[in-house]
């Protein structure tokens, strides 16, 4: 071969490798091109079940479905949204419950430094006091706190014997105060019902488990999404409405004449920095749209506990299982590429 034929030979091997690799490379370069539109994202990993996996779960979608470079950050409500207000750092915070720092919010949101992302509980943080879904299924008119409080002997006090029990939150908690004025308003004493506290939140999720394992009545205050009630069906007690002209006094523990009332929804948002918000617009979409209601949260945390998982696993479990709930959050592309990197 002389060399005029082998330089010839050796520009067409150059030029189908290069075809091979632009064209083998194709993908990764739709993907750069994405990745740069979206950037580094941070995202707010909070301490409690519900807001872990969340930020998993959006971790998960904006990588995977949006291109973006996405990391989580330790977060807590008031740390968070110091920072986020402050630094502009995380990006993102899936789970805020806004009565623990609206003021700073709605300021941080009314100077442009904060962009409220919409509901992530799609009804809300719950609160309010419950039975057991079995003993509605066996005294169906069970469903309001005047029937509960009619049927006191059903709900025994074991320590107070011809008393009824009800279970209230572990001192501390600023739910105790509520419920002990709430039992005054109601007149709860009067009916025959002493106030028990179960000494912990894990004392009383204890007391709930041990009243399914026997099939016996419980009359509690819980809220949610907790596993709790994922694992442990219960019904909330009609009969009690919020007020909102009562419900200062109702909280606090001096309130002299409290009035009957209930827990109102408790409104929980995501949070995002301006910066994200005026980002890439599919992952900014996405963002805004994620929303899933206590019952499938619930369902999700009852699995995570009941298997020791860790948030991630978690965020894995509910990607591949609840699809229904996920995919309408994404459009049909970004919900290939995250099915893809399961």
């Amino acid at each position: 071969m002389n060399k005029s034929s082998l330089i010839t030979l050796l520009l067409g091997i150059i030029v189908v490798i290069s075809l091979v690799v632009e064209f083998g490379s194709g993908d990764k370069t739709q993907q750069t091109k994405q990745a740069s539109a979206c950037g580094d994202v941070t995202i707010a990993e909070m301490t409690w079940g519900s807001a872990a996996v969340a930020a998993h779960v959006q971790k998960v979608i904006l990588s995977a479905g949006y291109g973006c470079n996405a990391s989580l950050v330790p977060g807590d409500t008031v740390p968070t949204v110091t920072s986020m207000t402050e630094k502009s750092e995380p990006d993102l915070a899936p789970e805020i419950w806004i009565n623990s720092a609206k003021d700073v919010v709605n300021k941080a949101v009314k100077e442009g430094r904060l962009q409220k992302a919409g509901e992530i509980l799609s009804d809300g943080g719950e609160e309010g006091w419950w039975v057991p879904e079995y003993v509605v299924k066996n005294n169906p008119q069970l469903t309001t706190l005047q029937a509960v409080l009619a049927k006191k002997d059903l709900f025994p006090d074991k320590e107070e014997p011809g008393k009824g029990r009800f279970y209230t939150c572990p001192s501390g908690w600023a739910c105790q105060i509520v419920n002990g004025n709430l039992y005054k308003a109601y007149g709860l004493k009067a009916k025959g019902f002493s106030m028990f506290d179960p000494g912990s939140g894990e004392g009383l999720a204890a007391a709930i488990a041990k009243a399914y394992e026997r099939q016996q009545p419980i009359f509690t205050y819980y809220w949610a999404p907790t596993a709790v009630l994922g694992k442990y069906p219960m019904v909330k007690l009609g009969g009690m409405t919020h007020d909102a002209a009562t419900w200062k006094c109702v909280t606090d523990k001096d309130c002299a004449d409290p009035k009957p009332n209930m827990y109102p929804k408790s409104v929980v948002l995501k949070l995002a920095t301006k910066k994200f918000a005026e980002g890439d617009p599919g992952a900014w979409k996405f963002v805004e749209t994620m929303s899933w209601p206590n019952s499938v949260v619930n369902k999700v945390l009852a699995w995570k506990d009941e298997r020791q998982a860790t948030a991630e696993e978690t965020a894995k479990y509910f990607l591949k299982n609840y699809e229904a709930v996920w995919g309408s959050w994404v459009s049909e592309d970004a919900k290939k590429r995250v099915k893809a990197s399961f």
